[in-house]
């Protein structure tokens, strides 16, 4: 079967395409035999069918770089490494942050920021640490009256949404929050509206405490409303889990995750803890489709547990 999906690749069918990353979504480690035949055709995106790419694979990658024979394929071939997360991929990373390859003068990050896309980064003292957790559940959206005494937001006074409420003492939301270190209740909550122009704080508790963080600087940028706007009347709720870590999705229906890998609209966009700086660990998606009949883009949750920050962005095509 995949044999034939690359066959159809090679005839330029983008449905085949398709097909393959619904494979590396569900489980990418079927087409590991098959990654050097799509590197062949220079098959480069999505990066993501790469995810479990081999050794030889990845040494391929590396050689096609430091042989500096297509450095216009250079942030393509970067995003792949990063998404393969192997060890020779974040040793290549190391040593092209410091000794930038061919084609390093275009880029706009660093060689080892392109980690981030891979939902990895490096740590202070030059470790390596996941950003996203292994697990992953469905997201149901539960109809939830507001509170009328709620609070608002200090910009536009809109009634904050609460985007999660969650319990580690449920084992399967402990299992998904496990990369993050976090124990106890953790409710976020956050302005669905300013959210989707600039990246929303709030400091949370083990006890389930969440305060606007009085640090968030609104945007320039940022539309005028006449009149308040009312949240989404929903709250997610755990669902059945993921076969995979990896079938969020930020498009469709039923795409909305706690927990697993998220499903950037655009480029990765872990946010840095406000707290101390590093960048926070992955929570969860949730999908406009899932929020509106006529919704579209997604909201991604972020936590940084020893600072007890939480934070709200937002991406849309």
């Amino acid at each position: 079967m995949i044999e034939e999906l690359i066959a159809r690749v090679a005839a330029e069918d983008d449905d085949a395409i398709e097909e393959l990353c619904a494979i590396a979504d569900a489980d990418p480690r079927r087409l590991t035999p098959h990654l050097g035949a799509l590197l062949d055709l220079d098959v480069l995106w999505p990066a993501t069918l790469y995810r479990a790419a081999d050794a030889d694979v990845v040494g391929r990658v590396i050689e096609r770089i430091d042989g500096d024979r297509r450095p216009d394929q250079l942030n393509q071939l970067l995003v792949i490494l990063a998404h393969t997360a192997h060890p020779l991929a974040e040793g290549a990373l190391r040593r092209w942050s410091t000794q930038p390859p061919a084609g390093a003068g275009a880029l706009y990050i660093n060689a080892l920021e392109y980690a981030h896309e891979g939902g990895w980064t490096a740590g202070p003292d030059g470790s390596r640490r996941d950003l996203c957790g292994s697990t992953a559940y469905r997201w149901v959206m539960r109809e939830t009256p507001r509170r009328a005494d709620g609070p608002t937001c200090p910009w536009c006074a809109s009634p904050l949404w609460t985007a999660a409420d969650l319990d580690t003492t449920e084992p399967a939301v402990g299992a998904a929050l496990a990369h993050t270190g976090w124990s106890g209740r953790l409710v976020i909550e956050t302005c669905h509206f300013c959210a989707c122009y600039t990246t929303l704080y709030c400091q949370a508790t083990p006890a389930g405490v969440t305060t606007w963080w009085t640090g968030n600087t609104r945007p320039s940028y940022l539309p005028k409303t006449s009149e308040p706007e009312d949240p989404p009347a929903l709250v997610p709720v755990l669902g059945p889990a993921r076969s995979s870590p990896y079938q969020a999705n930020a498009w469709n229906r039923g795409g909305s995750t706690l927990g697993g890998r998220p499903d950037w609209i655009q480029d990765a966009e872990h946010p840095d803890c406000p707290g101390c700086g590093i960048p926070m660990d992955y929570l969860g998606l949730i999908g406009g489709a899932d929020l509106d009949d006529y919704g579209e883009g997604a909201y991604y949750l972020h936590l940084h547990q020893p600072c007890g920050f939480a934070a709200v962005n937002y991406q849309q095509s």
